[in-house]
């Protein structure tokens, strides 16, 4: 069993020791204020400390979701630890602090790395230690409980496992089933760990809030938020200016969607979509509805390495260089074999162990159409780590422009993957056998504009009553379900019991609290470069533009990308697509299915 306390004080022991040493003396800049090489001097000692003690969290956290173990669970749970001594410790946070009360005597760049280093120690201040711990190690049990289930199709009268299936398995069924009993059952198997994972999300919101109120933040929500630097009010005006500007285009969606499903499943059409017709676990897209827009039929005869392999393709076609061969070697990409007794996060996701370049995935890609995306997607993750890691960016910088930037980018690959000339470039579809451009927007439409609501309307602000209202744990099934419906127009199949916790399914909402709106404002971020990439640099049709074999559209994404975070993010935006974020270039890009679909709603009950 891994004894985490003394590794906490002993580097607790030595970043004092070092700032000791280091006596905050660095050869000072040409012309640099006392300020200023004062603060240069301090980040040179914070950054050599910390870098080392994050690669070894980031290692220990990969193999913990890699391997799930009660061993790897205590090891990323000392690492944290440790981690944590250092980057809040009292001496980094006055240091900063003092630092930042000068902010008029430092460069711009410096003030961004005090900024990010005092986020940092507002994540774990050790002011408090003992709640840090505590939050730390309950982390690191949710954690475990999330990637170490094993999801259930049938159950014994014991309720012992007759048949264990995977989280791919389920989202096959969803996607692919016409029969609603099996699709209720997959559904229903999906949200058995909601349960399980309660009690530890209830720790988890107190112990987060708790961290958060420390450093003088209302929440732990508002302290997530600050990493735009705007205020929770600013965020939440924002999420709801764009569901606002939307709602007409989602309203359409929805109103062909149920009547399209309920004519599919033989079922009156009803006002709320249940949410076991959805071929998405969480109504976040909804793939599948024009059937013949699938293109999962052309990667049937597709290897595993051919999806993975095509995406690192795609980028080196832009002019960027192969992955390293670390990469290869290190990632996990592929479903564990089922006679394995291995288990390990199922969730897609890319890592950057040491912000050099050593990077990582972790996925379990099958050859169709989402794992095609997706591949796309982690990719571009894992290019922009490799992009910003270089010496001009220092170490605390080594981040997106801001966290939706790095989503953003992922989604604007996997965007570039589902464009008919790339598809037809790469052999996976023939001349002649395109869907049909009308049906294959309108099915774009329902996995993208659909997603607006969930993210920016059911998780956002579900996560901002748990954190800045601290929302009871008995209220929490009632309210989430009220957000769907509000915000998405979908129910639960049935009634679902008080006590169950349908929220906690979602693995951000364990492993990446109070964040989801990233994925929102990506989603406006995306289809704004998608815009600029196809009409100003490719002169193309934004819904049929290839961007592969384009290294003007290279330089152009590694312009934004090897910034990092060294410039305000809004700044980036404009300066890449001559705008500020908003919903005007996806409205643009699916005017043609809003079009299309008041035709088809015409004379249907669209109410809901």
């Amino acid at each position: 069993m891994v004894r985490p306390l003394p590794l906490v004080v002993a580097v607790a022991a030595l970043v004092a020791a070092s700032f000791a040493a280091s006596g905050l003396r660095a050869k000072p800049a040409k012309k640099a204020t006392p300020a200023e090489r004062e603060a240069r001097a301090f980040l040179t000692t914070v950054t050599g400390l910390l870098q080392p003690l994050r690669t070894v969290a980031n290692q220990t956290a990969w193999t913990a979701a890699t391997d799930v173990t009660p061993e790897h669970t205590a090891a990323r749970a000392a690492a944290d630890k440790a981690l944590a001594a250092v980057s809040g410790s009292r001496l980094v946070i006055d240091k900063t602090r003092a630092l930042l009360e000068r902010r008029a005597d430092l460069d711009e760049l410096t003030a961004r790395q005090l900024d990010k280093l005092l986020l940092a120690a507002a994540d774990s201040p050790a002011t408090i230690p003992e709640v840090v711990a505590k939050r730390i190690d309950a982390e690191s049990r949710q954690s475990a409980v999330l990637d170490g289930y094993t999801f259930c199709l049938q159950s014994s009268p014991g309720g012992r496992c007759r048949r264990p299936v995977s989280a791919n398995d389920l989202d096959l069924v969803l996607r692919k089933s016409r029969v609603l009993k099996d699709r209720e059952q997959a559904w229903t198997a999906s949200k058995e760990i909601g349960g399980k994972l309660k009690p530890g999300l209830a720790l988890l919101q107190g112990l987060r809030n708790q961290v958060a109120r420390e450093m003088g933040f209302s929440s732990f929500f508002a302290l997530e938020v600050a990493d735009y630097g705007m205020s929770v009010a600013e965020m939440m005006t924002l999420m709801d200016e764009t569901l606002a500007a939307s709602r007409s285009l989602y309203d359409q969606l929805h109103c062909f969607a149920k009547h399209t499903l309920a004519e599919r499943y033989k079922q009156p059409v009803p006002r709320l979509i249940p949410a076991h017709w959805i071929g998405n676990r969480w109504a976040q897209s909804w793939p599948g509805i024009v059937a013949s827009a699938s293109l999962d039929p052309f990667f049937k005869n597709k290897s595993r390495e051919f999806v993975v392999r095509t995406a690192e393709d795609f980028y080196v076609s832009l002019g960027l260089s192969r992955l390293p061969e670390s990469f290869w070697q290190k990632s996990d990409l592929y479903p564990v074999d089922k006679s394995s007794p291995r288990k390990k996060n199922s969730h897609a996701s890319a890592w950057h162990i040491d912000g050099e370049d050593d990077v990582r995935s972790l996925m379990s890609v099958e050859p169709d159409q989402k794992w095609f995306g997706t591949a796309h997607h982690e990719l571009g993750h894992i290019y922009y780590d490799l992009a910003y890691a270089r010496p001009e960016v220092p170490y605390l910088l080594r981040r997106g422009a801001n966290r939706a930037f790095h989503e953003a980018v992922g989604e604007l690959a996997r965007l570039a993957s589902e464009q008919i000339p790339y598809l037809r470039k790469l052999g996976i579809i023939r001349q002649g056998q395109e869907p049909d451009a009308t049906s294959a927007l309108l099915q774009s439409a329902l996995d993208s504009v659909v997603f607006l609501p969930f993210a920016a309307g059911t998780m956002t602000h579900f996560e901002h009553d748990l954190y800045e209202a601290n929302l009871p744990p008995t209220e929490w099934q009632a309210r989430w379900w009220q957000y769907v419906g509000r915000y998405q127009g979908v129910q639960a199949p049935r009634a679902r019991a008080d006590d169950l916790c349908d929220a906690c399914t979602k693995t951000h909402i364990n492993d990446d609290p109070a964040q989801y709106y990233d994925y929102a404002l990506a989603t406006l971020i995306k289809f704004q470069l998608h815009d600029h990439i196809c009409a100003k640099i490719l002169k193309q049709d934004v819904r049929s533009c290839d961007y592969s074999g384009n290294q003007e559209v290279g330089q152009f994404l590694q312009k934004i990308l090897a910034l990092g975070a060294t410039r305000d993010w809004r700044e980036v935006m404009r300066e890449a697509t001559g705008e500020g974020i908003g919903p005007q270039a996806m409205l643009a890009y699916f005017a043609p299915v809003m079009d299309d679909l008041r035709k088809r709603n015409l004379g249907l009950d669209c109410s809901r």
